[in-house]
């Protein structure tokens, strides 16, 4: 079996700053993005659904990236004219195709995270924190 996958970009793609990988981790790298992101897949979600169920998220980050994926086109915002105003939050057929990547990250992760925190503790000798 090759050691190469032709696959993975070379480090002269990455390294460009006009890079799309680097422009779409920018986005879904970010601390909050991918959980809100997996919410929507579920289903439609108004603003406080996704605050409460969100374990740590502040309004204001909840509403900053509620509005980074809104502009990236990810998500649609519509504001229903009721009394009181209503705002839900969905998917767009664009966010719906990260559903399948982020799932297969999370199953990664699943399935490597005891790999991984052994692999910390041989690097950090044994100790807590290196």
């Amino acid at each position: 079996m090759s050691g190469t996958n032709t696959d993975v970009p070379s480090a002269e793609q990455v390294a460009v700053e006009d890079c799309p990988v680097r422009e779409v981790l920018d986005r879904i790298g970010d601390k909050w993005s991918v959980l809100v992101i997996v919410l929507l897949g579920w289903r439609t979600h108004r603003y406080s659904e996704l605050h409460r169920t969100i374990d740590g998220i502040s309004q204001r980050m909840l509403t900053l990236t509620l509005r980074a994926l809104v502009r990236d086109g990810l998500v649609r915002r519509t504001a229903h004219a009721s009394v009181p105003p209503r705002v839900e939050y969905s998917l767009t057929e664009l966010g719906r195709t990260l559903l399948e990547p982020l799932t297969a990250l999370n199953r990664w992760a699943a399935e490597h995270r005891d790999d991984i925190r052994a692999a910390r503790e041989r690097h950090d000798g044994g100790r807590p924190g290196g």
